[in-house]
């Protein structure tokens, strides 16, 4: 009875020495003063704001140290977080001693253990220092681990019963995927009395760049558990990995008969553990697996480095080689300020739509001017990853899976293009972005992230991009917050062609199409005996391909190219819209290109715009025009080219220049849209006068036309979102040649005829109505009345007024109305208040007269009828 209560008092008291002796300090109280109280260069430490211990030693060529009392030397396992800013070398490390005989770490008499980062082999390693000052390695670990600029890191180092050492270090400073340096067995010290920072630096590029925390020194509990299978993936035809979630005994795990897959395939012909995480395994067997099918791998007789054997488990695989658009950049986040909830830093956002897993190692994103390539990491069928660059990944890992990369892509904030590539170098998903793909002029400015509205849509272009909706900003690691689906789908197009050599032909299409149908020769048909000899689609985003054609070109002609079976990514077909005419361009020459129609003073919210009309014979480049204004002296400015690559205007065509198509858009008739072009810069037009001018690549002036607001119809009060319109292409660029768009076009004709266009067959103050008997029963057949007019020239006003039989006004269809040259208005046969009017004989009275004073009136009869 006595022993046992004897046995008790001692175990208690054994217990308790041993919780007495662990080590727990992360500096949350903000002071190392106390709880526990550390020692040594007090003033060369401090606790940041990040609650971290930092040297605060700001002395070149300086040894200074802090230890705490820490009695664990045997069976104890030691647990720390360093962060060096720096990359360490020689004269650079920092020395963690784990037991130590005395407090003053710098002392050549303290003898013990220590882990030492850094050093001329920029590695992390464990040494053995005796009281003499004898320092011996007795582990050494990987060359360069640490070299690098920043290093953040978290250590492990074990010693167990048989005295045998383990270090371990995680370079993600997790915790979550430890790497083994190596192990010794040693027993040469068995006590301690202190542990602790010894650093070593130079100079002040060093100074105050090293930080220490989440320090734990505890009772080494042995490994009893077996390793278990965390994930197996295919990286190649052939290539299997196998990922533990400890590291392996390296003789069950290089033994390829441990390992046997299914249908076929069997034991792999070679086993080998990863050099640098012996936690994972490579397979390599004898027959390539088969795209997309699924495998189960069956895997036995595996040991941890303890000794521990796991049970036979089972996991699934399947090699796929991913096509373009299994995986998409579906997320771009160029401009972090002024932030809004996200941090501040740039990253982008990978979706994979397949069906399969999909491991990214050896993907590439580049923009053109850098490249990044993306480590092993398996991308799971709908999921996301957030890709930023490698010193801004610590700020995504909340959000989800994140992959910190060198070379990151610097996203301008005013657009550019990014790629994403396969590790075959394949095309796999191209994005072009600029501000305007925000679609929010708000938002535009910062903080917001871009996001794709449909990925299983992802050829659609710019019309897929909007500004995210999220209050934080974006969405980083999760479904987009404008994720849908697309409007129906809209059929691609040819846009245009141009002969980009006497040779060779480009063809322009409005989305991204079929790689391989681009490049067959068949699906294209010219005329005048031109036969393509050979299609080159274009990178990365295969929306146009280059054609080498039998013959040359010839100056002064136009050719036409038709394209055939040609789809886009969600399988739409090309539509009506798949031909083209081309020719060889040549310099325009004085007033061969015109201004034909100006808007200076835009609509709130909208933006100015040119016209300009090809009146000579020529092929005209754009890319060989440019638009300016005068500065005020005089002197031509703002010189802005109207398109950054070959457009051609062809004899009699328009094209519309503006910075702003969708503003233009939103508030005119656009009968033309193909003719517009959005420009990179655009000179201002003042409200009150200014001078639009046409140069050509000479500098030579083409057209120029000095406005006023003056120039408008004297009529017309409020000239807000009018355009002044040429009406005559032969005569001069002056007052008397321009005139306000007119009331029915909505005031602007942008990318068409003008409605003040003065042409030959006008005749003489022409009023018709058609049909002469209407049915307005919305059958489609005579609902409505058609009223024409052709005026001998601009500037006319209009009065229609419907009477009936006995005549009384029933319908003032048109009050004080800006008309043409030439158009037309319509009557539904309703009233004034929108009732249905009786069957009968109704009059159409047109009054017209302008400023000169000039009036004519006109009376045309037509028939109401109705269905009994």
């Amino acid at each position: 009875m006595c022993k046992k209560i004897l046995y008790s008092f001692l175990l208690l008291i054994f217990v308790h020495s041993a919780i007495k002796a662990q080590v727990v300090e992360n500096f949350s109280d903000g002071d190392f003063t106390a709880n526990p109280a550390w020692v040594g260069g007090v003033s060369d430490f401090i606790v940041n704001g990040n609650f971290q211990l930092q040297s605060n030693n700001s002395v070149a060529n300086s040894t200074y140290y802090l230890s705490t009392a820490s009695t664990m030397a045997t069976v104890a396992e030691w647990d720390f977080w360093v962060s060096l800013d720096f990359n360490p070398s020689s004269a650079n490390y920092v020395d963690v001693y784990l037991a130590a005989s005395a407090s003053d770490l710098s002392l050549n008499s303290t003898s013990g253990y220590f882990v030492r980062l850094g050093g001329t082999d920029d590695e992390i390693s464990l040494f053995r220092k005796s009281n003499t000052g004898l320092i011996v390695k007795i582990i050494d670990g990987v060359d360069a681990v640490l070299n690098k600029s920043n290093n953040t890191i978290k250590i492990r180092v074990v010693r167990d019963t048989d005295n045998r050492w383990v270090l371990s270090r995680d370079i993600s400073g997790t915790g979550n995927s430890f790497i083994s340096e190596g192990s010794v067995v040693d027993a040469t010290y068995n006590t301690s009395a202190y542990f602790g920072f010894l650093v070593k630096q130079s100079t002040a590029s060093f100074f105050l760049k090293h930080y220490f925390d989440d320090i734990e020194i505890k009772a080494y509990a042995p490994d009893v558990t077996p390793p278990v299978i965390q994930n197996v993936a295919a990286i190649s035809n052939k290539q299997v990995t196998v990922l533990f979630n400890e590291p392996i005994d390296p003789t069950t795990g290089n033994t390829p008969s441990n390992y046997a897959a299914n249908t076929g395939l069997g034991m792999p012909a070679f086993a080998q553990i990863d050099v640098s995480n012996p936690a994972l395994v490579y397979l390599t067997f004898s027959n390539p697996f088969t795209n997309g099918v699924e495998y189960t791998l069956t895997v036995s007789g595996i040991k941890d480095l303890a000794g521990n054997q796991m049970p036979a488990a089972t996991s699934k695989f399947s090699f796929y080689t991913p096509q373009r658009y299994d995986v998409v950049i579906d997320e771009l986040f160029p401009d972090p300020s002024p932030q809004i909830g996200l941090p501040l830093y740039k990253y982008l956002e990978l979706r994979n739509v397949s069906k399969f897993p999909v491991n990214l190692q050896g993907w590439k994103i580049t923009d053109g001017s850098s490249t990044a390539i993306l480590p092993s990491f398996q991308l799971m069928a709908d999921s996301f990853v957030i890709v930023c660059a490698t010193n801004s990944a610590f700020a995504f890992t909340g959000y989800g899976p994140t992959l910190g990369v060198s070379n990151f892509p610097s996203m301008n904030i005013s657009g550019g293009t990014i790629v994403l590539k396969s590790n075959n170098d394949a095309t796999i998903h191209a994005v072009q972005y600029d501000l305007t793909s925000y679609k929010n002029d708000l938002k535009k400015d910062g903080g917001w992230s871009i996001e794709m509205i449909d990925t299983k849509n992802a050829c659609a272009g710019s019309e897929n991009w909007q500004a995210s909706k999220d209050n934080s900003g974006g969405t980083p690691g999760r479904k987009n917050s404008v994720d849908g689906t697309l409007p129906a789908n809209v059929s691609p197009k040819l846009l245009k062609a141009f002969a980009a050599t006497s040779n060779i032909v480009t063809l322009v299409f409005n989305k991204t199409l079929d790689s391989l149908q681009l490049a067959t020769i068949a699906n294209y048909t010219f005329d005048n005996g031109i036969t393509p000899l050979a299609a080159v689609p274009v990178t990365p985003f295969f929306d146009r391909v280059n054609i080498t054609i039998n013959t040359t070109i010839v100056a002064g002609t136009i050719y036409t190219v038709k394209a055939g079976a040609l789809i886009d990514c969600t399988g739409g077909s090309l539509g009506v819209n798949n031909s083209a005419k081309f020719g060889l361009a040549q310099d325009a020459d004085s007033m061969d290109v015109i201004v034909n129609e100006i808007l200076y003073n835009p609509l709130p919210g909208g933006v100015d715009y040119i016209e300009i009309y090809n009146r000579s014979k020529k092929i005209i480049d754009l890319s060989k025009v440019y638009l300016a204004n005068r500065n005020s002296t005089g002197s031509v400015s703002s010189i802005s080219q109207v398109s950054m690559e070959s457009v051609l205007l062809f004899p009699g065509d328009f094209s519309l220049l503006t910075s702003n198509i969708a503003a233009v858009k939103s508030q005119y008739i656009t009968t033309n849209p193909d003719a517009f072009i959005q420009m990179n810069s655009f000179p201002t037009y003042s409200i009150t006068s200014g001078n639009v001018i046409l140069l050509n690549i000479q500098g030579n002036i083409l057209d120029e036309v000095n406005y006023t607001d003056k120039w408008h119809f004297a009529l017309i009060a409020n000239r807000q979102g009018v355009s002044l319109e040429r009406i005559d292409y032969n005569g001069p660029s002056v007052q008397s040649n321009f005139h306000s768009a007119a009331t029915s076009v909505g005031y602007g004709t942008p990318g068409y005829k003008n409605s003040q266009n003065d042409e030959a067959e006008n005749a003489f103050g022409l009023i018709t109505v058609t049909p002469e008997v209407f049915s307005p029963d919305n059958d489609g057949t005579d609902d409505f009345v058609t009223i024409n007019y052709n005026f001998p020239e601009p500037g006319y006003i209009s009065n229609i007024t419907i009477f009936d039989a006995l005549g009384r006004p029933v319908r003032f269809l048109q009050k004080s109305s800006l008309s043409g040259v030439k158009g037309y208005y319509r009557w539904d046969g309703l009233g004034d208040k929108n009732q249905r009017l009786p069957q009968g004989i109704y009059i159409v009275y047109t009054e017209i007269f302008n400023a000169a004073g000039k009036t004519k009136k006109f009376k045309n009869t037509v028939v109401l009828a109705r269905r009994f």
